[in-house]
């Protein structure tokens, strides 16, 4: 079997505020789609997406274990360092597969609530492990499809929305510890020490130093 990713973009940001002005995030949208060949040259048929998020449900949504993480995760298992979301509502719509996911308070969560301040749009990759059989000149996924996880990912205008939330002097994931809070102040000399002609760069090059880090 095969580890099997596939991004989708089609999300939208939900902040919502409680009693004591406390905001809350979540995401929402097309998390999979079937009978659609995507950019990755794999097809998902109806039967197979519909059983294996019906499974999905059942042993991980309702019982509230439908955790995933924040990047693109080289494995099937769900790292719990690494959780920033909690899948909430998964069903199928058509031939699309509409899903709900609320931001965690975690160290992780905390990042992705910071770039979604900062005007960063994030997606999702949905993460699972099946075989794959060519027909037609297009991949089609088997039977044997597992759901391991829906992650979040973000687009382009990530490093933009980083470097202003710590030039800003947000709070970045410092229950970890002063080490972070060292790489923060690190970051932030770089950027300003930067020449216009260099800013572009050195914002993507803080940004995956960040994440390849964490």
């Amino acid at each position: 079997m095969l580890l099997i990713t596939e991004v989708n973009e089609d999300i939208n940001l939900v902040c919502e505020e409680d009693a004591s002005g406390k905001k809350g995030f979540r995401i929402e949208g097309i998390f999979m789609q079937a009978e659609k060949v995507n950019r990755n040259g794999r097809r998902y048929p109806r039967n197979t997406l519909m059983n294996e998020t019906t499974r999905y449900n059942e042993k991980y949504v309702k019982k509230n274990r439908a955790l995933g993480e924040l990047g693109h995760p080289e494995g099937p298992t769900v790292n719990l360092e690494r959780v920033s979301h909690l899948i909430t509502d998964l069903d199928f719509d058509g031939n699309n597969i509409i899903g709900k996911a609320k931001i965690l308070e975690t160290p992780y969560g905390k990042i992705v609530q910071n770039l979604i301040e900062g005007g960063a749009k994030v997606g999702v990759s949905s993460r699972g492990m099946g075989s794959i059989k060519s027909k037609d000149g297009i991949n089609e996924v088997q039977k044997d499809f597992m759901l391991s996880a829906v992650d979040i990912v973000a687009d382009p205008s990530a490093p933009d929305a980083f470097v202003n939330g710590i030039m800003e002097g947000k709070e970045w994931i410092y229950e970890n510890g002063l080490f972070q809070e060292k790489r923060i102040e690190n970051y932030k000399r770089a950027i300003e020490k930067a020449s216009r002609v260099e800013l572009e760069e050195k914002k993507l090059e803080v940004f995956k130093d960040f994440i390849q880090n964490l």
